[in-house]
């Protein structure tokens, strides 16, 4: 007979049996009930957790943020930072990216939340943190740094792997950045 799972194993189990049933069917397929199944346990054990599954698909996506954290660089470059930033989500978030974009399209529909809503939120971004220690090291001045600038070589980023459904070569995060990005602060 399996061991029960309690506490935090079991959260762990559920939150991982939610982000493959997601991958596998996104969300106009996601109930408690198929999680539940994929879990190996009953849809009560999930409401006793989470009240819906919209709380539940917001803890799902926290669980899987949490579990490929990328690392802040700090190598003393914006420009640096910036790749480092883009080369770890590269090498470690394209399933994320592209099930957050592609598979939860119907949950963004139904709910009118934005995708950035379901980060975690009161968290500093990666992104918030780099362009921070810039401003510090005098590389750039606050004022040029906008919403959109600010998110420009991720949202572009982005933009790659959802159309190739793959890393994006070293060459064009490069180009991203040393094209597009860094002129907009000059």
């Amino acid at each position: 007979m399996p061991e029960r799972r309690r506490g935090p194993a079991l959260e762990k189990a559920l939150l991982d049996a939610a982000w493959e049933e997601l991958t596998a069917h996104g969300y106009a397929r996601f109930t408690m009930d198929a999680v539940g199944k994929r879990a190996g346990t009953s849809p009560p054990v999930l409401y006793r957790r989470w009240s819906d599954r919209d709380a539940l698909v917001r803890a799902t996506i926290t669980h899987v943020l949490e579990r490929s954290r990328v690392e802040v660089p700090d190598t003393g470059s914006l420009r640096e930072d910036v790749l480092g930033v883009m080369r770890a989500i590269n090498a470690s978030r394209v399933q994320l990216v592209t099930v957050m974009n592609v598979q939860l399209a119907a949950y963004y529909q139904e709910t009118g939340t934005p995708p950035g809503d379901l980060l975690a939120p009161g968290r500093a971004s990666s992104a918030d943190i780099l362009y921070d220690r810039a401003v510090e090291r005098g590389e750039i001045r606050p004022e040029r740094l906008t919403e959109r600038v600010r998110s420009l070589p991720f949202d572009l980023l982005r933009h790659e792997i959802l159309t190739t459904f793959a890393p994006a070569p070293d060459d064009v995060l490069e180009e991203i950045v040393d094209s597009l990005f860094l002129p907009l602060l000059r």
